[in-house]
């Protein structure tokens, strides 16, 4: 699936619920990996970690 909107972030970890307030979907939490990107199964949204940001390594 092709991301339907890509969206910067500066956390490792996102919720994402379509954005569609009662049209979205349930929300779900999302842990981008170690290149930074997540996309979200219900709706395709691609969250990527802004240039700069870091992953945090361990808890």
């Amino acid at each position: 699936m092709q991301p339907t909107e890509t969206i910067q972030v500066e956390t490792e970890t996102v919720g994402c619920d379509g954005g569609g307030g009662a049209l979205g979907h349930p929300l779900v939490y999302l842990t981008l990996d170690n290149g930074g990107k997540a996309d979200c199964p219900y709706c395709g949204r691609r969250f990527v970690l802004k240039e700069g940001a870091k992953l945090s390594h361990g808890h």
